[in-house]
């Protein structure tokens, strides 16, 4: 298990540095990286390995959150479970959760809500009303003691197909779920960055053995995982063809209004006593489909849909910052990669959307600010 559990490590740490290698703990781990994976092995299996502080601060976009940014040493244990879990995950999760997953993400979830919406309707020509829904301070509030037994019955259930050390992986994960990230954290930033930060939205607020620090891949893969069997609750016990979920939004697409109301109260009782969470009161929406619904950053309407201004906003942000760039002329290489590999990401957006002259006004504004020479881009080549 020895060699297996190295293998893994190194393929996690290759995993891990793809968008960290330029971070001030990965070019430090780099410098004599397979003496660190070795010394990493040993601790793991000696079972001495710590967790290292956090950095934590707060990001303004493209929400305001409270980030726990780990150590890379630390990143490659997240990307070694992420590795281990995933597969066995991804055959318990149902089609429709979106997140963190390949091959589906907010694209995909904005295409099946405008599907449920067509076939609900039949093409728009009958009533159908849709239902978004919000749990409540989500990641501060998953319980790490019910998380843990969802692990871990997880992998007995799969435990006959399973290639690593069992005992020693699980030992690895309640490492993880059970680590307080607050303790010995490094915080960066003012102050005043916390100023109007919900307390339901910060881990230094949550009670104790609550809360998944945002910033960690396993988070992200333990949030779908702790509302799996709520997907089946409501696609088994309710019946709800039409349901989708991108980490705590809900959507629902149902023809009975009144069905889609009494949902409220059945959903947050599952919740309470399942799963110790609780929809948000103040964010429920209830309306006629030719209304459309905001879902994933889209304005979702029969025949079309368009981008949230405040993912306009992003987009125009970004502008500018690559005609700042522009202006100072020499750039890295690292700069033009994110440069292209950023406007592609923004290109294909827009191009599912309805936002024509929003695109080309993306590729006009670039063009006259020259961004396109400092980045050494041709414009034929990347901007037709």
């Amino acid at each position: 298990m020895s060699s297996k559990l190295t293998a893994d490590l190194f393929q996690a740490y290759f995993d891990a540095r793809k968008n960290k290698r330029k971070t001030n703990s990965a070019l430090k781990f780099e410098l004599n990286y397979e003496a660190e994976l070795f010394k990493l092995r040993d601790e793991i299996i000696s079972r001495k390995y710590e967790i290292s502080p956090s950095i934590c601060f707060i990001s303004f976009h493209p929400v305001k959150r409270e980030i726990f940014a780990g150590d890379f040493r630390d990143r490659i244990i997240h990307h070694l479970i992420f590795n281990y879990l995933n597969p066995f995950c991804e055959r318990l999760f149902i089609n429709d959760s979106y997140s963190c997953r390949a091959g589906r993400g907010t694209s995909y979830g904005v295409k099946r809500a405008n599907h449920f919406i067509r076939s609900c309707s039949e093409n728009y020509k009958k009533d159908c009303y849709i239902l978004k829904l919000d749990i409540s301070g989500y990641f501060m509030s998953i319980d790490k003691v019910v998380l843990f037994g969802k692990i871990e019955k997880m992998l007995k259930k799969f435990k006959s197909e399973i290639d690593f050390d069992y005992a020693l992986v699980l030992w690895i994960i309640q490492k993880v779920i059970f680590n307080d990230p607050i303790k010995n954290c490094i915080v960066k930033g003012k102050k005043e960055d916390w100023v109007g930060l919900p307390k339901s939205k910060s881990l230094f607020f949550s009670a104790k053995d609550r809360g998944l620090p945002i910033g960690n891949l396993t988070s992200q893969l333990f949030a779908n995982l702790y509302l799996n069997n709520f997907d089946y609750f409501i696609k088994g016990a309710l019946r709800c063809k039409y349901y989708g979920r991108y980490v705590d939004d809900l959507v629902f697409i149902h023809r009975n209004k009144k069905f889609l109301a009494s949902l409220f109260h059945v959903l947050d009782a599952y919740l309470q006593n399942n799963l110790l969470l609780r929809l948000h009161s103040k964010k429920i929406y209830l309306q006629h489909f030719k209304h459309g619904v905001i879902f994933l950053g889209r304005i979702i309407l029969p025949y079309r849909n368009y981008l949230k201004n405040r993912t306009k906003g992003n987009i125009h942000r970004k502008i500018e910052k690559w005609l700042d760039i522009s202006k100072m002329g020499k750039i890295s290489k690292q700069q033009k990669i994110r440069a292209i590999s950023c406007y592609f990401s923004y290109s294909g957006m827009l191009k599912s959307c309805n936002t024509h002259k929003l695109s080309q006004k993306f590729k006009t504004r670039l063009l006259q600010g020259k961004a396109c020479p400092a980045l050494n881009l041709t414009p034929l080549q990347y901007f037709k």
